[in-house]
């Protein structure tokens, strides 16, 4: 049995409307499947509280869109969630997009308990979101900010995209403004990436994408004018007023403890990594989660470490595996720091914000 606090992770695979880029598993359901899905999610609440019996101090109910449930399915699964697992001080994250019901879908998850939202923005540039397939405004998404408010959630945080066709520094910075103005705490930027089975990827041929160059330019433009409004980067792609932070994601690239229930749903428990398929069928069958391997191991823990602004730890490296961090990986990191792309001390290693452009290359240096 695991003794510090894990992450409790649900996906909910339900969506209005797929987006071109997504590649989540979602999709849209009547009232009565969504009904069975969530009793189903409750039923392996105590399956999996009885077979681990460990406490949790996050939950993010994620998707998919889950504000599609209604009141009553989130008060449901929150409440469970609370009696088998969550902490007194627990973070509880839902994700969530406009849509008429959401004022009293949010006032139902605050009653519950849910004390974090994310909203998916991802522009303010209507011809932006058109290309993506949003269905959401700008002007909507102001008001579902207003309504999380009005119920009592005050951390809230917001989805934004860059590398779309057409993108201009000019309106990414439009977008981050709207963002700023609506008094997020949180903003995930995230670089476009064109996913295999998506209409976006079978239309590649035919978009005009800002090249890896200008995607960088406007990659290092955010994340200046982010860290000016005390929006600090905290992750290559996550930034927050302090103290504000993700805590349920931040489990994951400190490469912690973590179940996840639902289809598609990812953990890493004691060791092991497993997961549900993209199958809602196999899930509301009873299925077993699937094998994935082992977890935890040194190269796993760089390539996720590496990703936070505060790096690696090399007492907590050492700590955790029982032997210092490798002379020949700390050479090359000097190397690195004399390109601007490292920065090592004595105590630690970490990825500048140059060095994020590359990160998948700089890590590979490492493990």
């Amino acid at each position: 049995m695991t003794i510090n606090p894990v992450g409790l992770y649900v996906h909910i695979p339900f969506c209005q409307k797929k987006c071109l880029y997504c590649d989540f598993y979602s999709f849209s359901a009547d009232e009565q499947t969504r009904e069975v899905y969530v009793k189903e999610l409750l039923k392996r609440f105590d399956e999996y509280s009885e077979k681990y019996g460990c406490k949790a101090d996050t939950l993010y109910i994620g998707g998919g869109t889950p504000s599609l449930l209604s009141p009553s399915q989130i008060e449901r699964l929150v409440k469970k969630a609370k009696d088998l697992f969550l902490t007194d001080d627990a973070e509880i994250t839902v994700e969530a997009n406009p849509h008429s019901s959401l004022p009293e879908f949010l006032r139902a998850a605050a009653f519950a308990g849910v004390n974090r939202m994310s909203f998916g923005l991802q522009s303010s540039n209507e011809k932006e979101l058109a290309f993506l397939g949003r269905s959401s405004t700008p002007k909507e998404l102001e008001n579902a900010v207003k309504s999380a408010y009005s119920a009592g959630i005050e951390n809230v945080s917001a989805d934004v995209m860059l590398g779309l066709q057409n993108q201009t520094k000019q309106s990414l910075g439009e977008t981050v403004d709207f963002a700023l103005s609506l008094g997020v705490k949180h903003v995930s930027a995230y670089i476009l990436k064109l996913e295999e089975n998506t209409p976006l990827y079978k239309m590649r041929k035919s978009l005009s994408l800002p090249d890896d160059d200008e995607t960088a330019e406007l990659y290092l433009y955010l994340c200046d004018k982010l860290t000016s409004n005390n929006t600090l980067q905290y992750e290559i792609s996550n930034f927050a007023v302090r103290g504000y932070e993700s805590r349920h994601n931040l489990k994951y690239w400190r490469d912690e403890e973590y179940l996840g229930i639902g289809a598609s749903a990812h953990s890493f428990m004691n060791g092991k990594r497993f997961y549900f398929p993209r199958d809602i069928k196999a899930f509301l069958g009873g299925c077993s989660p699937v094998d994935d391997g082992e977890g935890g191991g040194e190269e796993e823990y760089i390539m996720l470490k590496l990703r936070l602004s505060e790096g690696i730890s090399f007492s907590e490296f050492e700590k955790r595996f029982s032997h210092p961090f490798d002379e020949i990986k700390k050479e090359k990191a000097r190397f690195l720091k004399t390109k601007g792309l490292v920065d090592i001390d004595e105590s630690h290693i970490s990825l500048t914000r140059a060095g994020f452009l590359v990160s998948n290359s700089l890590i590979c240096e490492f493990i």
